[in-house]
């Protein structure tokens, strides 16, 4: 049987997500200060890449505000950080349906069109971002995450024509049918990156051999990367880079570092380092990621 584990991968960090997660732990950024140093302390301690979202500085609710994103990578860029930079782009898809009446949109609610989801990426032209790949039944209740073909394949033409790598999120194998379509209609360019999110209520679950399936079904010579979350996330690290893939830890999907203690992105960031290296493997540098993902500025 022929080795499959990856063996230079790519160690991303997500910072802090849009989940409500800043009452739960004081480490989650809310800043555009805080969330660039978390990224410059994630860099420090080994990340290959970090994963963007921003927060509104004062409630610390989700935002989709440019101007917030302008501050974070204008401070990461400043510090002379090497790190690849990935931005969200996934903002603007939630949909809160009213239960008496379903024409009726609740509180929570947030859509606009493909288009509407990318100003920030036109102006700050990030190494990457997020392309979210389907619609989700998002945890229990009325909250659907809406992503429908015509706006990704909007988003994906508009993505492709800023000469930024979109990161293809995968939440069910039907949004990954849904990409690899894309893909053969030339709206996404090699190399695809495909990040496979799993135990997100209620998509794909964690489990190893619906993560293989969709290994499986990966386009001939795609990059991929898959995640879970909670107490899962650090055994992902290990799953995925076994598989060949590259991983993902980061604030965004798992507050703690062992139970009952409160992590930082940097202290997630080192414990995923040392599994990587304790299977045999070194994370891929930021000079590495850029030639794997042929991202612009790669040597």
């Amino acid at each position: 049987m022929s080795d499959t584990m990856n063996h230079k991968p790519i160690l991303t960090c997500a910072l802090t997500g849009a989940g409500d997660t800043v009452g739960r732990s004081e480490h989650v950024p809310v800043t555009p200060a805080q969330i660039a140093a978390a990224a410059v302390e994630a860099a420090g301690a080994g990340a290959s890449a970090v994963h963007i979202h921003v927060r509104d500085p004062e409630t610390g609710a989700p935002s989709r505000d440019g101007a917030l994103y302008r501050e974070v990578v204008d401070r990461i860029r400043q510090t002379g950080t090497d790190i690849v930079i990935n931005l969200t782009a996934g903002m603007g898809g939630d949909l809160v349906i009213g239960q008496e009446d379903p024409l009726r949109f609740e509180e929570g609610t947030d859509l606009v069109n493909g288009l509407d989801r990318l100003p920030h990426v036109e102006e700050l032209l990030p190494d990457i971002c997020t392309l979210d790949c389907g619609s989700l039944n998002f945890g229990d209740g009325s909250h659907v995450y809406i992503s429908t073909p015509d706006m990704l394949r909007a988003g994906a033409r508009r993505i492709q024509e800023l000469g930024v790598r979109p990161e293809l999120e995968i939440f069910d194998t039907g949004q990954l049918w849904f990409a690899r379509t894309m893909h053969a209609e030339g709206l996404i360019d090699d190399p695809t990156m495909f990040q496979l999110c799993t135990g997100i209520p209620y998509g794909a679950p964690s489990d190893p051999g619906v993560l293989l399936s969709m290994v499986n079904m990966l386009p001939e010579g795609a990059q991929w990367a898959s995640f879970s979350i909670g107490r899962k996330q650090m055994p992902w690290v290990a799953q995925s880079v076994l598989l060949g893939g590259h991983a993902r830890v980061g604030l965004e999907d798992n507050l703690y570092l062992s139970r009952g203690v409160k992590a930082t992105n940097g202290q997630l960031t080192e414990k995923a380092v040392g599994i990587i290296e304790q299977l045999g493997a070194r994370v891929a540098t930021p000079d590495e990621t850029r030639a794997m993902l042929g991202l612009r500025g790669a040597a």
